[in-house]
């Protein structure tokens, strides 16, 4: 029984490494696949066969890594930070396996600082930058890089600054023509009142001259009323006194 269980466990072993060794043998078949089509400058195939060494081995650091580089090439900056990501996630593990992978994760940190200055995210560059250079303090490329990224942030910042300021200088203005605006209608409110003021005293003036006029005018018509009454009177008064004469010239005749 025991024989038979060594047996059955020597086989799973057995199977575990050949499918193994298959997984592997595939991946690096597909990575050497994709660093070809890299050299002729076929990106986008390069892509697929560094997918499909993932696909494999999900693990795979130099297929990470590699899509990272062809995802860069086409412009993909977003998805090929990812990658580079991915494989900057393992550093420790990789320095601990191999001291030597310094220079290769040097060179992941590199990349994502060139990733950064695509998107002008100049702190991350220079963060990334930084990095590399405390794994692989000889890289001077990197070095020119980091100082380049400093520089575009300095200026980035001063632009900011400057914007910042000018933004401000325009809002100053903006309230001061907004003040001016104020002003210059309180003034017109002014005046308006003012000139509907003077129409209504003007308005009322020329109403009580109109009521004056009235009142003279009925004052004459009165006054003409009361004349004429008394003219009417004089002339029935006179009128009676010739009729009186009159008849007392007729009784002396008589």
């Amino acid at each position: 029984m025991k024989k038979l269980l060594t047996v059955i466990c020597l086989c799973i072993a057995t199977t575990a490494f050949a499918t193994m060794a298959f997984a592997q043998k595939a991946e690096r078949k597909n990575v050497r696949t994709g660093n070809k089509l890299y050299e002729k400058e076929k990106y986008t195939e390069s892509e697929i066969s560094y997918r499909k060494s993932i696909d494999v081995n999900p693990r795979s650091v130099e297929g990470i890594y590699n899509l990272g580089d062809a995802l860069y090439k086409q412009e993909k900056f977003p998805e090929s930070a990812e990658q580079y990501q991915l494989v900057a996630g393992q550093t420790e593990r990789l320095l601990n396996e191999d001291p030597e992978n310094a220079a290769r994760v040097s060179q992941v940190f590199h990349n994502m600082g060139n990733v950064g200055m695509k998107a002008k995210e100049y702190q991350k560059s220079i963060e990334a930058y930084k990095q590399s250079l405390r794994l692989n303090p000889a890289d001077d490329e990197t070095r020119y890089n980091l100082a380049l990224a400093q520089k575009l942030l300095q200026q980035q910042q001063q632009d900011q600054q400057d914007q910042n300021q000018d933004q401000d200088q325009d809002k100053k203005d903006e309230e001061k023509d907004q003040d001016q605006e104020q002003k210059q209608d309180k003034q017109q409110d002014k005046q308006d009142q003012q000139k509907d003021q003077e129409q209504k005293e003007q308005k009322t003036q020329e109403q009580q001259q109109q009521n004056e006029q009235i009142s003279r005018d009925n004052a004459q018509q009165i006054l003409d009323a009361f004349l004429q009454d008394e003219k009417d009177t004089q002339e029935k008064v006179k009128k009676v006194q010739m009729q009186q004469q009159q008849s007392r010239k007729k009784d002396k005749q008589w």
